[in-house]
């Protein structure tokens, strides 16, 4: 059985969109981040060097979001994906990004997930 650590409303600025308007201006960007591994070594331990630190998962959030920028939403959470799946004890993420107030109220959310090749 896996354990997971989520990260829920991080909120960062970014230059993000199809059109250099969009980007012209930094929007605000609502990332929500989950980890599946074993968190049994930590959880015995209570030592931060044997668990997945959040605070370092929520920072690579955070360069990716503020300092790249991308057209589409699709494109900004795969690469936070591949930023978080760099840990070798993630065996899974999923990673939802959304842009509030967007469409006149309407949030457009886009979630991706991964899971490391077993074997």
């Amino acid at each position: 059985m896996m354990d997971a650590i989520r990260i829920r409303r991080m909120r960062f600025w970014g230059r993000h969109g199809v059109t250099e308007a969009e980007r012209a201006n930094p929007q605000e960007i609502e990332v929500d981040a989950e980890l599946v591994l074993d968190c049994s070594r930590a959880a015995r331990s209570d030592r931060l060097d044997d668990a997945v630190d959040y605070h370092a998962a929520y920072r690579l959030c955070e360069r990716v979001v503020t300092e790249r920028s991308f057209a589409l939403l699709e494109a900004l959470a795969d690469e936070c994906l591949n930023e978080l799946m760099r840990d070798a004890r993630v065996e899974r993420a999923t990673v939802r990004v959304r842009k509030p107030g967007l469409l006149d109220g309407a949030t457009p959310e886009v979630e991706l997930s991964r899971a490391r090749p077993r074997g």
